[in-house]
């Protein structure tokens, strides 16, 4: 297995997409019953399969990650050829940018002293979805790129 195997949530909200994906394999709802109780190891393998497959197509489309933590903010853009990263650092001990307090905060005071910018800019390895997928594993999240688009205009 490449990637993680989906929660559980995660797989009862693709059932439609794992019918299909057993479908393709010529597996019967019946037949899929049967793998279950008699061969649970080959259950096991596809859904570890089915999970690859669906994180290949998750991770080939997401273009914005984000991983915020108490005092830091670490902003992806993650184009054809490079991900593009904008760090946000607060120096404010006292500010947590994960709560509305913490980040009503850091927009009143983002261009002070008390907040440092870093970009930079990173080749992928050989496994593009993989860098992706290790992102995510650190605890980044997909987003719709606002908060870097802002930054981006902001700094740039």
């Amino acid at each position: 297995m490449k990637y993680t195997r989906l929660s559980k949530e995660q797989l009862e909200e693709l059932h439609p997409e794992f019918i299909n994906f057993l479908a393709t394999q010529s597996i019967t709802a019946d037949e899929w019953t049967n793998i279950k109780s008699d061969k649970p190891e080959v259950a096991e393998q596809e859904l570890d399969v089915f999970s690859d497959l669906i994180w290949e197509g998750v991770l080939s489309k997401v273009k914005y990650l984000e991983n915020i933590s108490a005092l830091q903010m670490h902003l992806f853009e993650l184009t054809e050829k490079e991900m593009k990263l904008i760090s946000v650092k607060v120096l404010n001990p006292e500010i947590d940018l994960r709560t509305k307090v913490g980040f009503g905060w850091f927009k009143r005071n983002f261009q002070s002293d008390f907040v440092e910018y870093l970009t930079a800019s990173k080749a992928y390895s050989e496994d593009k979805n993989q860098d992706k997928f290790n992102l995510i594993q650190q605890g980044a999240n997909i987003t719709k790129g606002e908060l870097y688009k802002w930054f981006d205009d902001m700094i740039g």
